[in-house]
């Protein structure tokens, strides 16, 4: 079987680069590298993608072996149909690591095509680190080195205004393009670099905010034998993925001109402010997760597959996603509904395994930012209370018992949390643990017993829960 790369492949490399992209791990190989690839097949874009190893650890050397190319094998279900897509991924022209080579990686600021930076350096990755003293040597945080690379830019361009940059972060904070920008005015600041290249960088550079949506579980290491022999090469950088992707940017319509993704038909939105669309995916993706997790494990369901094909748990999460968080968002009904079926069809996705317990790591502040507000907000819209949500919150509180049906849950939280449960579920009482769990403004910034029923309603759901356990225990 041959070796995978652009001789064996009779794949030339194209030109221009147009894109500077840090990371190179799964999910920006998978997402934003195989979007990239579509375009150039699909529009006129015609630009590479450059990549610079952001930790003096990573797999650069790999990508180079290969010379950029890899496949994105797609599995999923779509329109209710399971799909299945392999693509040879060749809009990769090389990759840099500047640990190895801090001169050769300031270079690549001097191309004239250069139009764009990618990255997804981890949540934490956009950061000032007042340790980064300067650019001597390569500065140690994803800032620092964009930094480093802008400023040498500047210099190269003399200042000059067309040759700025559209800097799009897909690291999952808020605002991730304006914090982006504000570190690396902060290094400018920090450095004592010139008034006018912090206003080049202010006046002359985009920093888009986004939001970035698709499952990468990366390496199919349990079949990835079969798949070479399916493409016929050693490849050793296959990325598995879901079909669904979903990447909203916050731009202006030149950045939308020069990357023209909605002629490609992806699913890349540019808009004026993403907020709708982030409320959208903590409400219903990450809010259905966090609201269906404790409800299915305590019915024995150990997977969201399982979960979202079981009846009674799939009634549930479907009910309280149509029924009670919908109904507190604001965008179009259409839109809000066709997301949804396509969490639905995510959930049931049979080539991605996911994990139940896992989805629970540090569930009490995943309750509070992803399904705490649709409650709140549901109520002060309604003048009620949203059953399904709360029947949640009682089986979450259950769940922190840390034992069911005589098993002992592996709870994963804060030893703070896991604290106050333990101390908790000493009381006698339902009323008595669901009081200390709402009135602890530590988890909800708030005394949620202050809400008439609320209280009442958990605690009914929390005993009907226990009258269960015990009647299976019986039986």
């Amino acid at each position: 079987m041959k070796q995978l790369n652009r001789r064996t492949a009779s794949l030339p490399q194209r030109h221009p680069v147009k894109v500077l992209q840090f990371g190179e791990g799964n999910f920006l190989r998978g997402f934003v590298d195989w979007i990239i690839d579509l375009l150039n097949e699909r529009t006129n874009f015609d630009g590479q993608v450059q990549i610079v190893q952001p930790l003096d650890k990573g797999i650069v050397h790999l990508l180079q072996h290969q010379e950029g190319l890899y496949h994105v094998l797609l599995e999923g279900i779509q329109g209710g149909e399971t799909t299945r897509e392999l693509r040879l991924i060749s809009c990769i022209a090389d990759a840099t690591n500047p640990y190895e080579n801090y001169k050769a990686y300031l270079a690549l600021a001097e191309n004239p095509d250069l139009q764009f930076v990618i990255s997804n350096t981890t949540e934490a990755g956009i950061a000032f680190d007042e340790a980064d003293t300067g650019m001597e040597t390569l500065p140690s945080s994803f800032p620092g080195k964009l930094t480093a690379l802008l400023y040498h830019r500047f210099r190269h361009f003399e200042g000059a205004a067309d040759r700025g940059l559209y800097l799009i972060p897909c690291e999952l904070i808020e605002k991730n393009g304006e914090a982006l920008r504000d570190s690396i005015l902060a290094y400018a600041k920090h450095w004592n670099l010139p008034a006018d290249f912090a206003a080049w960088i202010e006046q002359h550079n985009h920093f888009c905010n986004t939001l970035v949506d698709r499952i990468v579980p990366g390496f199919p290491k349990d079949n990835i034998q079969e798949i070479q022999q399916e493409i016929g090469y050693h490849d050793n950088l296959v990325v598995k993925a879901e079909p669904f992707h979903l990447w909203v940017i916050e731009a202006p319509e030149a950045v939308r001109a020069a990357f023209p993704a909605n002629e490609a038909g992806l699913q890349v939105k540019f808009v004026e402010d993403l907020t709708p669309y982030r409320t959208r995916k903590v409400r219903i993706l990450n809010g259905a997760h966090t609201a269906l997790v404790p409800v299915a494990y305590l019915q024995g369901l150990r997977t969201v597959r399982d979960a979202i094909e079981d009846k009674k748990a799939g009634d549930f999460i479907r009910r309280a996603i149509f029924e009670e968080i919908i109904p507190t968002l604001d965008l179009p009904q259409e839109e809000l509904e066709q997301f949804a079926n396509d969490v639905i069809e995510r959930f049931q996705n049979p080539f991605i395994r996911h994990e139940l317990i896992s989805i629970a790591l540090n569930s009490v502040s995943k309750y509070k930012v992803r399904v705490l507000p649709s409650v709140l907000e549901y109520y002060q819209r309604k003048g009620q209370l949203p059953k399904r949500l709360l029947q949640s919150l009682a089986a979450l509180i259950l769940f922190y018992k840390g034992e069911w049906n005589g098993e002992s849950i592996p709870l994963n939280d804060t030893p703070e949390v896991l604290a106050f449960f333990e101390r908790t579920w000493q009381q006698e009482s339902a009323d008595e643990v669901v009081t200390a769990v709402l009135s602890n403004k530590d988890f909800w910034d708030t005394d949620l017993t202050l809400i008439p029923g609320l209280a009442d309603l958990v605690t009914a759901e929390l005993e009907a829960l226990q009258l269960a356990e015990k009647q299976a225990n019986i039986a």
